[in-house]
């Protein structure tokens, strides 16, 4: 099945030699534009985000933008020196065909083709056959899994949702294709890594053995402003140096909308402070926490009168920063 290479350099609007932290800055900043909760046009802003999702998905994991690399112009002959990573079992196939398409889990065929979860049952040790039951046939073929990873939003997960999601597969000819649909449930507190099953959907096994399993492996989606520890949240909360000395009160975003959290006077660099349950859902159905890391912003420039000011400050402040005590 065709497979459209994707130029996730040109996604992030970054040259291949850029840096880690600058392709994590092109992400924030387009991921804060596109974001659907802010972008005009929803539809297209959500399409965007996908986007930019899976090329930070792979140009942000240092391994896998070293796999993207080596693809260069030879693409469509897969992986250099590895077999077509969604392939396992006992058969193999030319490197970078795909017997599977996937639509409706986030990510592009191309994605799925190299970077995501495996699809079907090529390239390794075949799977154990299970129990057979009396009068089965001998010789029964194991059953094959099929596997895809779902991208899913951190709203999903702190609400969970459905998701249709399309595979299109060999038919039983194995000269045709045939597309499956299923409505799947993304429950409230999945978490990174996290399969979801959907039992008897893989391949059909052979000579009357037990259909495989599909399976889903949850990849949340990076957010412009969080980040995810098991069921907490972070985030960077920035102030102005008056504002970490006097205190204050400012809006915080949160995935439940924004709100007013106070800074005690003093706060101080990489200082946390957390909003109790504020998080994703846990196991036993209570939220993580969130914590807000302060990041203490300075000005660049000063105006003559803030400068007066800033001197004043600098004569009369009895505190030094580099004092041994």
């Amino acid at each position: 099945m065709a497979v459209t290479f994707q130029d996730y350099y040109e996604t992030l609007g970054v040259d291949r030699s850029a840096s880690s932290d600058e392709i994590k800055q092109a992400f924030r900043k387009l991921a804060r534009r596109y974001h659907p909760d802010v972008a005009k046009d929803k539809a297209a802003g959500e399409a965007r985000f996908k986007e930019i999702n899976e090329a930070y998905e792979v140009l942000g994991d240092p391994e896998k933008r070293r796999r993207y690399d080596e693809l260069g112009e030879h693409w469509q002959e897969g992986i250099p020196g590895q077999p077509s990573p969604h392939r396992r079992g006992h058969h193999r196939a030319p490197p970078g065909a795909s017997d599977f398409e996937f639509s409706g889990t986030g990510f592009s065929d191309f994605f799925e083709s190299f970077f995501g979860g495996g699809h079907g049952g090529f390239g390794g040790a075949p799977p154990p056959a299970r129990p057979r039951h009396t009068g089965e046939p001998d010789f029964l073929q194991p059953e094959r899994d099929v596997e895809a990873d779902l991208l899913v939003s951190l709203e999903e997960a702190l609400h969970g949702s459905h998701r249709r999601v399309t595979l299109k597969r060999p038919d039983h000819t194995g000269t045709g294709t045939r597309t499956d649909s299923y409505n799947v449930r993304i429950p409230p507190g999945v978490h990174e890594g996290q399969r979801i099953r959907l039992a008897g959907q893989g391949e059909p096994g052979e000579r009357g053995a037990e259909a495989g399993d599909l399976y889903l492996r949850v990849r949340l989606e990076r957010h412009p402003n969080f980040n995810v520890q098991g069921s907490d949240l972070y985030c960077d909360l920035h102030l102005a140096p008056w504002e970490a000395v006097l205190g204050t009160q400012v809006k915080l975003p949160t995935l439940d909308g924004s709100t007013t959290l106070r800074i005690p006077p003093g706060s101080t660099a990489d200082s946390l402070l957390r909003l109790r349950g504020l998080g994703l859902p846990k196991a036993n159905h209570q939220r993580g926490d969130l914590y807000a890391t302060v990041r203490i912003k300075t000005p660049t420039t000063a105006s003559p009168q803030e400068r007066v000011l800033w001197e004043q400050l600098a004569n009369i402040s009895p505190f030094k920063p580099r004092s041994e005590t």
